[in-house]
């Protein structure tokens, strides 16, 4: 049973990040999927633009919150002069 709840769980948040990430491609940025990296708490997904300043994305569904560690990160990169960010789902 818990392993169909993580499972059910998992592909909801895929979706969300697979839309935001199709948006902003549309708009023309580069979007990377930043699955495990050797930094805890960063944000899902790394968008690249030229002139723009790189944007961190934390996808969360409409019921999930952003982890204290999450909020830290989100307040470094935008200390050091990236853009971060939570993306909340709609549905």
């Amino acid at each position: 049973m818990v392993n169909i709840i993580l499972m059910k769980h998992l592909t909801m948040a895929s979706k969300h990040q697979t839309k935001t990430i199709k948006q902003y491609e549309s708009d023309g940025w580069f979007v990377i999927n930043l699955i495990k990296t050797n930094k805890n708490g960063i944000p899902d997904l790394l968008c690249l633009k030229d002139g723009q300043v790189p944007l961190f994305i934390e996808c969360k569904e409409k019921t999930d919150t952003v982890k204290p560690l999450q909020q830290y990160m989100i307040d470094l990169l935008n200390s050091l002069g990236f853009k971060a960010m939570v993306s909340k789902a709609n549905v």
